[in-house]
């Protein structure tokens, strides 16, 4: 090997090592920057004619776990759901309050229970009437409060989700504008590695939002879908755009038609113009926006649907009188008439036949609803019925409700007619349909009507009724809201127990509270879907108690599995994370035996030129 061989291996040895000792000392140095990944120095050997083989430094090299790098995003997508989840529904737990501790949900209903069961001992007593009203009124207002509180946490969601897209859309921008940057430049360009740094960053950002899969080309380009399939960034990134509505009411619900939804609308808009509903497609399936959707459109939902039914039960097992109807004849037909005088909207008429054909028996409840607008009521309208549920206008007279049901019900081989008055006839098919039962049920308007319902509970100053507009739809919906104890009734306490006027009740007569403590404590009622408990099969049903206590636990069973979740998702993203940074990351041992390692073979390099050196130095003296 020739002198000028040795000294052009040993400066390109230099050359070498300066580079690496400039990548470990960036690696050192970035130690503890957040989303760094540790490089590593391609070296590659070059043999000329010249000189024989040296060695030269031909870019950078990422030390990166790209399968790794994937499930780490995956599982941050569900760590971010589970976290927000186990976080709301750990402070809906605090509105419904601590089972059994003062001004919890469960105590207020314990405590008119208890005050009515008083009331029952001493009827007459103006202290056992005052404590009633009190207690009444006391849970009224803790629905309200659980009702504001429950409302506000889908409010909160909801601004919550307009943050999240203005961050999702600042991270896809910047994915794109960093793609853009990166055009041109080879992957093992040192500039080209603290790029991919930075567009990680972002995409690890815009995985805690939603569910994301990063592909990237031979270009160094890299596109981002979501698990469903749906491009959010390829030549360009697309856009979300959020409508969000503010603060948001029970009313406030998810529409697949825009025009009809209460609350905002998650639209993603492509680079080719095209918009996607990304609610209604369900393109967002994990990450923090999916959470967020979930808990405003489905888990607050149903949670308000709970404290709504209990507030609906509360008023209508007070004040709801169903009549049997009487039986009629005509010829070889068989059936009912029911006198529907006192039907008021969202008033029912109940009926029971059996299909001859298929031996089945069959429900029908027929629903007064004086709104046009609101026809026509589904099954689900009215969820805790059962059966078929038929809305009619009363609006237009007897002989347009009876053209109405015969109209609906012709089928069902029932016949309808008007005999007299407000008398609603229905007869059986003879032959085709058998009429087992016809009831109706009506709501108690007056305080002191004869009988011992009342009106305890109403909507503000309305009568509950359980009716339906076209503007404000169900009057169940947000009831516990509005929920308070009959502003009649906390003028004249009195009617706690009188229930007569003519002949006046007397003053040991139990006959109201032991009706009111019965229905609160032992009554059975039939519970919607809806609330999460039963099913359109199988309704959930039980009394009062046990609807609160059930729908209490399922609360509290809910909020504990997410608080599991999060903890295992925790360490699951934590340890996914450790092996990250531990294949990925700066490793400050590797990178000082590296400097240790890169030093000596700095010094062999730097020996081997001042050898040369001396040599060309003995040479030249030997030539003089």
């Amino acid at each position: 090997m020739s002198l000028s061989s040795a000294l052009a291996i040993a400066m390109s040895g230099l050359r070498a090592d300066q580079a690496a000792l400039s990548v470990v000392s960036g690696n050192v140095a970035n130690a503890q920057t957040p989303g760094y990944v540790a490089r590593t120095t391609n070296q590659v050997e070059i043999a000329t004619a010249d000189t024989g083989p040296t060695v030269a430094v031909d870019g950078v090299q990422r030390q990166l776990d790209l399968f790794l790098q994937s499930q780490l995003r995956t599982e941050t997508s569900g760590g971010s759901f589970a976290s927000q989840t186990s976080n709301i529904l750990g402070q809906l737990q605090s509105i419904y309050g601590t089972p059994g501790s003062a001004g919890s949900l469960e105590q207020s209903f314990t405590n008119l229970t208890a005050s009515v069961q008083s009331l029952s001992a001493n009827p007459g007593s103006q202290a056992a009437q005052s404590s009633t009203l009190t207690t009444a009124q006391s849970l009224a207002t803790q629905l309200n409060t659980v009702t504001n509180g429950i409302q506000t946490l889908r409010s909160n969601v909801e601004q919550d989700i307009a943050v999240s897209v203005n961050q999702a859309n600042a991270a896809m921008s910047q994915i794109a504008a960093i793609n853009h940057r990166l055009q041109g430049l080879d992957s093992t360009d040192p500039a080209a590695a603290t790029l991919m740094d930075q567009r990680d960053a972002a995409i690890n950002q815009l995985s805690r939002l939603m569910d994301i899969r990063a592909v990237t080309d031979n270009a160094n380009q890299t596109s981002i879908f979501t698990t469903s399939g749906v491009e959010l960034v390829g030549n360009e990134a697309s856009k979300l755009s959020f409508d969000a509505q503010g603060s948001l009411t029970a009313n406030s619900l998810y529409n697949t038609k825009p025009a009809k939804s209460g609350v905002g609308t998650i639209t993603l808009t492509l680079g080719n113009g095209a918009a996607l509903d990304m609610i209604a497609t369900k393109s967002i399936r994990s990450g923090q926006i999916a959470a967020d959707l979930q808990l405003r459109d489905k888990t607050l939902v149903q949670a308000q649907s709970q404290v709504d039914q209990m507030a609906a039960t509360l008023a209508s097992s007070l004040s709801d009188t169903t009549t049997n109807g009487t039986a009629v004849s005509s010829g070889t037909q068989n059936g009912f008439t029911v006198d529907t005088s006192n039907v008021l909207p969202g008033n029912t008429i109940n009926l029971t036949y059996t299909d001859v054909a298929s031996n089945t028996q069959r429900q029908v409840t027929i629903v007064r609803v004086d709104d046009p607008a609101a026809l026509p009521l589904t099954n689900t309208s009215l969820p805790n019925a059962g059966g078929t549920v038929i809305g009619v206008n009363f609006s237009g007279g007897m002989a347009s409700v009876v053209a109405q049901l015969n109209a609906a019900l012709g089928n069902a081989s029932l016949q309808f007619s008007n005999p007299a008055g407000n008398t609603l006839q229905v007869l059986n098919s003879s032959g085709a349909s058998t009429l087992n039962a016809a009831s109706v049920t009506t709501t108690a308007s007056a305080l002191a009507g004869g009988a011992p319902q009342l009106p305890l509970f109403t909507d503000g100053n309305t009568l509950f009724t359980g009716s339906f507009s076209s503007i404000s739809g169900a009057q169940q919906t947000g009831f516990a809201g509005r929920i308070t104890v009959n502003p009649a009734l906390a003028a004249d306490p009195s009617k706690l127990q009188v229930f007569n006027t003519s002949p006046l009740t007397q003053p040991g007569d139990t006959t109201r509270p032991d009706f009111i403590y019965t229905q609160l404590t032992s009554a059975s009622f039939r519970y919607a879907p809806q609330t999460g408990l039963g099913s359109p099969a199988f309704p959930f049903q039980g009394t009062l108690p046990n609807f609160v206590q059930q729908f209490l636990t399922q609360q509290g069973n809910a909020a504990t599995a997410a608080q599991q979740l999060k903890s295992g998702q925790d360490v699951v993203v934590n340890t996914l994370q450790q092996k990250f940074n531990a294949t990925s990351g700066v490793n400050i041992d590797n990178e000082m035996a590296n400097l240790i390692s890169l030093q000596n073979s700095y010094s062999a390099s730097a020996h081997v030129m001042s050898v040369v050196q001396a040599m060309m130095s003995s040479l030249m003296q030997i030539q003089l």
